[in-house]
């Protein structure tokens, strides 16, 4: 209903602009060639190019309010990737800007010959002279700073949420699925348009192990959009001069202020560095581990021999090594273990026990 609404006002439009164009240029012509034009064959020119102007805009109508659907689409995604302070402060800078253009061009537009378009490049200029200076200097505007501060205070902006940015390890290891599921990230999960690429191209990589990592992914994705009550977006933004994934992540975070999540040793050290927060899914996991302390009891399969002599290897559910003195002899059974000591590594925590069995010897004797 609503698009035939507007075909019929573009009918309109056409209709009243291709009467008025042929017009124009009929009553032009005629001046020029020194002949009086009758009023009936200007009326009937006039008419025929409205009606012909009028089909045309009648025509072109769906694909006009098809291409404006796609550029509105795009530049939803893209001021979403913008602070509101940074649109506020870009407007007050452009406003000013056009304003002194506009004082300026009334000079200059008297001057002879290039004096109209003169006046055109000082306004758009010094349009863009004002945002930019607005944009450099906007730490220094305290008063808007705190005028937004107070709004989120004061509840207007309630669903303001941080944006948690996905990179492609984060998404590959699958566990943001479970954690999202619990209800302990907040906020828009954010997986910038380059992510998905580096996905794809990973997806479709000649290597079997690498696709299938691409290919898991991108089913955690599927299952994240369908599955999770979190808010999922697709950032579209990209920066087109710097190469690196991890780097445009940097600046994806900068830019959305927003929190990186990630597994990456490397990426996490960066973001550290450069200021960005980053949330990492293997100290989260580290950290809820289960406090083990030394002289505790549990079980324990002990699956395979240790590197020193006598050794045994075994692991708790979470993946904890567990280091079992004497336990070699032990392999393939499940046993009661009394825990040593605890060594907390960059890599994980080891666990070192004896197994029960031998301590009750010990205390026998």
């Amino acid at each position: 209903m609503l698009q035939r609404i507007f075909r019929i006002l573009s009918l309109v439009v056409g209709f009243a602009i291709g009467y008025q164009l042929v017009n124009t240029s009929f009553a032009a012509i005629a001046a020029f060639a020194n002949v009086e034009a009758t009023g009936s064959t200007s009326i009937g020119a006039s008419v025929l190019g409205g009606t012909v102007f009028g089909l045309i805009s009648y025509m072109i109508t769906p694909w006009l309010i098809r291409l404006a659907t796609v550029v509105n689409g795009w530049m939803e995604s893209a001021l979403k990737a913008i602070p509101t302070l940074d649109i506020a402060v870009s407007v007050i800078g452009l406003v000013l800007g056009l304003l002194i253009g506009a004082l300026l061009s009334l000079a200059l537009r008297h001057i002879p010959l290039f004096g109209t378009y003169l006046s055109m490049i000082v306004t758009l200029l010094a349009g863009y002279l004002g945002m930019s200076l607005m944009l450099s200097r906007k730490e220094e505007m305290t008063f808007l700073s705190g005028l937004f501060t107070r709004q989120i205070k004061a509840g207007e902006r309630g669903n303001f949420r941080s944006a948690k940015i996905l990179d492609t390890s984060v998404i590959i290891d699958g566990r943001i699925v479970d954690i999202t599921a619990t209800g302990f990230i907040e906020g828009v999960i954010v997986v910038p348009g380059f992510v998905l690429e580096e996905l794809r191209h990973i997806a479709d990589s000649s290597d079997a192990l690498k696709r299938n990592r691409g290919r898991r992914g991108l089913d955690i994705l599927n299952k994240m959009q369908k599955e999770s009550n979190i808010t999922i977006q697709v950032n579209e933004q990209d920066f087109e001069d710097i190469p690196e994934v991890d780097s445009k992540l940097v600046k994806l975070a900068k830019v959305m202020k927003g929190k990186i999540v990630t597994n990456d040793y490397n990426l996490n050290k960066v973001c550290e560095l450069q200021g960005v927060p980053v949330l990492n899914i293997n100290e989260l996991a580290n950290a809820v581990k289960p406090v083990v302390l030394p002289g505790e009891e549990m079980v324990a399969q002990i699956i395979k021999d240790g590197k020193e002599a006598g050794q045994g290897v075994a692991y708790l559910d979470d993946g904890t090594m567990i280091v079992v003195e004497g336990g070699r002899r032990f392999i393939g059974d499940t046993i009661e273990v009394i825990v040593t000591s605890v060594l907390q590594t960059a890599a994980g925590r080891m666990i070192f026990a004896k197994p029960k069995v031998i301590e009750k010897v010990s205390g026998m004797r």
